[in-house]
């Protein structure tokens, strides 16, 4: 069981240095020999990486803790199938994003919302439905606190679709190119740039709701 004892873990490798490529690959290889010791210190390497990527999907402690056991987990039994084809951090990252996009599959679906309620509308001229359209977004500050606004997204972003939360962490949190998010959850780039595009204009909708405002 992987507890939070991986915050101290990872604290014993702070200033001796990081793991050169060559040693990398021949920890690697060790563990794919079965070596325990080896694992360790890949586990003791990573943990840190993957438990803030792993919380960026998921939100909370608990979820983030359970998602780094299912990763290192997978790493352990799997370590064979890792060809050395990309490197090692990136097919760590891949486990890491399908695990938590498991995790999230298994939430409850009461919290998602139609991304419909807060798409912008528009008349058939192309005018939008709504008058006048506020653009609130260079003095967002004024409105609310930093503290709210995070928040307020964070809620915002728990209520979209595990593959849209996904594609909007991996953009704007990871700064992940759409191929490079393309090649870690198995959709095609179109597929992200709309998910993209759609996740972005409901999260925008929902805090312009928030704020009093119409998104539509």
């Amino acid at each position: 069981m992987i507890s939070r004892s991986h915050k101290r873990q990872s604290k014993s490798l702070s200033g001796k240095g990081q793991l050169s490529g060559e040693d990398e690959r021949l920890l690697i290889q060790r563990v794919k020999a079965g070596d325990q010791k080896a694992f360790e210190a890949i586990f003791n390497h990573y943990v840190s990486r993957v438990y803030r990527q792993a919380f960026k999907f998921v939100g909370n402690e608990a979820d983030a803790e359970d998602v780094v056991q299912e990763v290192f987990l997978l790493v352990y039994r799997k370590a064979n199938s890792f060809l050395g084809k990309s490197e090692f951090s990136t097919w760590l990252y891949r486990l890491t994003a399908n695990a938590a996009l498991t995790k999230l599959r298994q939430r409850k679906k009461e919290k998602e919302v139609s991304l419909d309620e807060y798409m912008p509308k528009f008349r058939k001229d192309g005018h939008h439905l709504v008058r006048p359209v506020v653009d609130w977004t260079q003095d967002i500050y004024k409105h609310v606190a930093m503290k709210e606004f995070h928040q307020i997204i964070q809620q915002a972003m728990d209520q979209l679709s595990p593959m849209d939360k996904a594609v909007v962490v991996m953009s704007d949190m990871e700064e992940m190119s759409n191929p490079e998010i393309s090649n870690n959850l198995g959709i095609t780039v179109q597929a992200v740039k709309a998910r993209l595009h759609r996740a972005r204009l409901f999260l925008r909708g929902r805090l312009t709701n928030h704020l009093g405002y119409s998104p539509t």
